[in-house]
């Protein structure tokens, strides 16, 4: 099945007015800070509505469509674990852990394990979020942008592509900090939500409804509790697997929890982490189903990666496809702008304020825009190599997988026990780290 994949010059008008608004909007943004703490935590002034569209749009980017569309169509629904149970750590995070960052007032996640434990802790878990900001999170969602540009413009290296992508998404981020990443964010749920909403609708309509799902998939496809040996979600990883990825990624990475570190005060940070949560729930319906449905839609894609953007040409006509892919973009965008500014705000505030305490507050900032510019570059130049890996989805999940247990661990043992010291911390670390290679 070979869909065609060109866009009307309708759909790139959309398009192309949408990605402009946005870097209008980040550059307008960007000439209201006066200080490090407006560019890299938003003055600490957002409010709830903000925070938790935020949360849901830096995680369900790009990269999440195509993984779980291709997930659901390759190995079925069980992939959905991973979103609802998102939602029981987001409240496990608002009960137990966000009063502590919060009142610690600190820009970053590891500034708080130095409190709690000493240097060392803070300097590996910096290096370990900007290697996972840089080479997973934005690299793979260059890298999808660039596979969907380069079906669409087949003639266009795919380096050229990731590289204008790049370059969109780090404008605005430099020039905004992470107000404009929020205030866009925003903006970028509602496209996001639209999109997904059309495609699922689209897609249950040409199979014809639920029923035809039930009896014509395999029932293991439809179930999430999936056996041991399951290669997608085995049921003792719902106990053993997603409760240490859900932990770092909604209470330790540095990309999700800055957002809520910009809170106005506790009341938002919660009632936002509380409002990613409930979004999180209609994932199953409008960006994993959709997945299943084209099981039967289309039994012979060569790769899984490309049943989202197969089921967007496909299904949608003129004018609606421009909407949904500005949607599709928004999800990219919206990744790749938090990550980019959450790493710069690692290096800077963790790295170069700590070594030059005398750095004025618009020194910093310029130093957070330098770093942004070559995280956009690093991560430009690494997306191309994901193209080796099979599956979007596995790529981030194995990474993660053998790289956050041993933080994840040392974050919780020193949240909740307090004779929990230093050395212990450090050893942990080490023997995870052994064990991980």
């Amino acid at each position: 099945m070979n869909p065609d994949f060109s866009l009307h010059p309708v759909d790139l008008l959309i398009i192309g007015v949408y990605v402009l608004f946005v870097v209008w909007l980040g550059i307008r943004l960007g000439k209201k800070h006066d200080t490090a703490e407006d560019y890299f935590l938003a003055g600490r002034s957002m409010i709830w509505p903000f925070i938790g569209m935020s949360l849901f749009a830096s995680n369900i980017s790009s990269t999440t469509l195509i993984g779980l569309a291709g997930d659901a169509y390759s190995t079925g629904i069980s992939v959905f674990n991973y979103e609802w149970f998102a939602s029981v750590i987001l409240v496990f995070f608002v009960i137990f852990i966000l009063p502590f960052v919060l009142k610690s007032q600190v820009y970053t996640i590891p500034e708080y394990l130095e409190r709690r434990y000493d240097g060392r802790a803070r300097t590996y878990f910096s290096i370990l979020n900007l290697f996972l900001n840089i080479i997973v999170d934005t690299a793979a969602s260059l890298y999808v942008g660039g596979l969907i540009l380069k079906l669409i413009f087949p003639g266009v290296p795919m380096w050229q592509t990731i590289g204008a992508l790049a370059v969109i998404a780090g404008v605005y981020t430099i020039a905004g900090g992470l107000a404009a990443v929020i205030y866009t964010d925003a903006i970028q749920t509602v496209m996001l939500l639209i999109g997904s909403i059309v495609i699922s609708i689209s897609a249950f309509l040409k199979v014809g409804g639920w029923n035809a799902i039930t009896t014509q998939v395999s029932p293991d496809m439809l179930s999430l509790i999936r056996p041991l040996g399951d290669p997608g979600v085995p049921w003792l990883g719902l106990f053993t697997g997603l409760p240490l990825l859900g932990v770092y990624f909604w209470c330790n990475n540095q990309f999700m929890v800055q957002r809520v570190l910009s809170a106005k005060n506790l009341w938002h940070g919660r009632m936002g982490s509380l409002f990613a949560a409930l979004l999180k729930l209609p994932v199953l319906f409008i960006m994993v189903l959709p997945g299943t449905a084209a099981i039967l839609l289309y039994p012979e894609l060569e790769r899984a990666d490309l049943v989202y953007p197969t089921l967007m040409f496909d299904l949608l006509p003129t004018g609606l496809l421009g909407l949904v892919m500005a949607g599709f973009i928004a999800a990219l965008m919206s990744q790749i702008d938090s990550t980019l500014n959450s790493a710069s705000t690692l290096v800077t505030v963790d790295f170069v304020a700590k070594a030059r305490p005398d750095l004025s507050q618009h020194k910093l900032m310029v130093v957070g825009r330098w770093v942004t510019l070559i995280f956009m570059v690093l991560a430009a130049l690494w997306a191309p190599q994901i193209d080796k890996v099979g599956s979007i989805w596995k790529y981030l999940q194995s990474v993660l997988s053998y790289t956050v247990p041993p933080v994840v661990a040392m974050f919780l043992i020193g949240t909740f026990w307090k004779r929990a010291n230093a050395h212990g911390a450090f050893l942990s670390i080490v023997v995870g780290v052994l064990l991980a290679v």
